[in-house]
């Protein structure tokens, strides 16, 4: 599964125990797949890019046409983790409170007068699946943003601390726009990835047919646990970055804004807005995690590239030309890598 890393292991920033650790992680992830395959047919990419949000401690927006198992691919994952799941199915109707959980006015447990007692939401989960986030009005869509990016809601005042670690995978349908509330650019921002969702192949479709009409549900085991997986978010932020990588990321966000003097005139065509200085940030962390991932003790630039195209494709906004010669946000992302490819040689 993994390259053979180049880079020493007796790295000054990791110890003797991180390179056990990151050895052992390859391990873990395998048998990760291993497990959710007994009940996730393909989504490899999809799969491995979950993890590195998780890794990183990001949050992910997973676009997809209905009935390719997303909710259940996010329960899984839940499962082998040992983490709790919440499924939050957002809806126009939906209140910040069925969210966050609100103060209900109880009798006291010694019947002396009345109290105000707080009950959580699905909010307070490891994993949440926050279904359809476009279908509900703004101030909702603001009580979810607001918990993913504090690691806390407030009801009535008062913080309430969510359990670490704490994910949020959204999703949105690509196809229904009609009675949609479309998340805003600042908003869409603060998803780590955007993990585009593709149908299976057709080998992976007859093998779904025979697999879901069976009758037998698969049990997952347990793989790793919670207090584990945080000790390996702690591990990603350690690995060591050379500056050439941070530089690569740096460049390829400059590259994304037409108005900047590094922009490609191609890009400047089709570019209305570029991605911000999140987006390094998430490219930084995002290569941290799938460097752990391979097995590696350092980052490589290859490590950036791979994790570009689910960081800047929502963070680039084409504009009219483009959409009307059909080029997409990714085919942008996709050429600055090609030529950043070819700048390296």
């Amino acid at each position: 599964m993994a390259r053979q890393s180049s880079i020493n292991p007796d790295s000054e920033s990791l110890s003797n125990n991180d390179v056990q650790a990151i050895q052992e992680l390859q391990e873990t992830f395998v048998t990760i797949k291993s497990e959710l395959s007994r009940v996730i047919i393909g989504q490899d990419e999809a799969i491995e890019r979950i993890f590195l949000c998780i890794l990183s401690r990001g949050h992910a927006l997973l676009m997809g046409v209905p009935g390719l198992a997303k909710t259940l691919l996010v329960n899984s994952i839940a499962q082998t983790t040992s983490l709790s799941f919440g499924r939050i199915q957002f809806t126009p109707d939906l209140m910040p409170s069925d969210v966050t959980g609100t103060e209900i006015l109880q009798n006291k447990k010694d019947g002396d007068g009345r109290e105000f007692v707080f009950i959580k939401g699905p909010i307070f989960a490891n994993v949440i699946l926050a279904d359809e986030i476009n279908r509900t009005p703004p101030k909702t869509q603001s009580a979810l943003l607001e918990a993913m990016q504090e690691k806390r809601i407030t009801v009535a005042g008062k913080n309430h601390l969510l359990q670490e670690p704490f994910f949020v995978l959204a999703t949105q349908n690509p196809i229904e726009q009609e009675g949609t509330y479309p998340l805003p650019e600042a908003q869409l921002d603060r998803f780590m990835f955007l993990i585009r969702m593709k149908y299976p192949s057709r080998d992976e479709e007859i093998q779904i047919a025979k697999q879901t009409t069976s009758g037998k549900t698969p049990k997952l085991k347990k793989v790793i646990s919670g207090k584990k997986l945080k000790e390996l978010q702690d591990l990603v932020e350690k690995v060591p970055v050379p500056n050439h990588v941070h530089e690569l990321a740096v460049d390829l966000v400059r590259r994304t804004r037409p108005d900047s003097k590094e922009s490609p005139s191609w890009l400047q065509k089709w570019v209305q807005w570029g991605a911000g200085p999140r987006a390094i940030q998430y490219l930084v962390k995002g290569a941290k995690a799938r460097a752990v991932l391979m097995g590696n003790f350092m980052v490589t630039m290859e490590d950036v590239e791979k994790v570009a195209e689910p960081v800047l494709f929502h963070r680039i906004l084409t504009n009219f030309h483009a959409r009307s010669e059909g080029v997409t946000s990714a085919e942008v992302v996709s050429r600055l890598i090609s030529d950043a490819q070819k700048e390296k040689r």
